[in-house]
């Protein structure tokens, strides 16, 4: 027996969207990154687009909407207000802890992105 398994897509991760010239910006994905749909984002002093650091200060800005795995700067695009995202599709740093990941929920939700439960 042959078992397939398919990953996330974005309809697994965004439930609502105002509209999608609202809720997504275009961005540029830092050289080096490689993340994986539904990564919640940064965006650094360079205006570049990196994974979340929970123990960094620069707050969640957005969740990437497609895989991209950035050999070089590379386009990309982020839900970055008024959606409604599926909490088992949104990417999380390996090593982040509760309390940093409720204080990433809240800043999202500042952005007017919600995260909900069995979505």
């Amino acid at each position: 027996m042959i078992s397939i398994t398919e990953g996330n897509n974005l309809g697994d991760l965004l439930k609502y969207e105002v509209s999608n010239l609202y809720s997504r910006d275009q961005i540029t994905v830092a050289k080096g990154q490689n993340l994986k749909l539904g990564t919640v984002v940064v965006c650094d002093k360079d205006n570049l687009i990196k994974v979340l650091n929970p123990t960094a200060t620069d707050g969640a800005i957005g969740v990437i909407i497609s895989d991209v795995n950035a050999k070089e700067n590379t386009k990309g695009v982020i839900i970055t207000r008024g959606a409604m995202l599926a909490d088992h599709a949104v990417v999380w740093p390996a090593n982040i802890t509760e309390e940093q990941k409720n204080a990433a929920i809240k800043q999202l939700e500042a952005r007017g992105i919600i995260i909900r439960k069995g979505a």
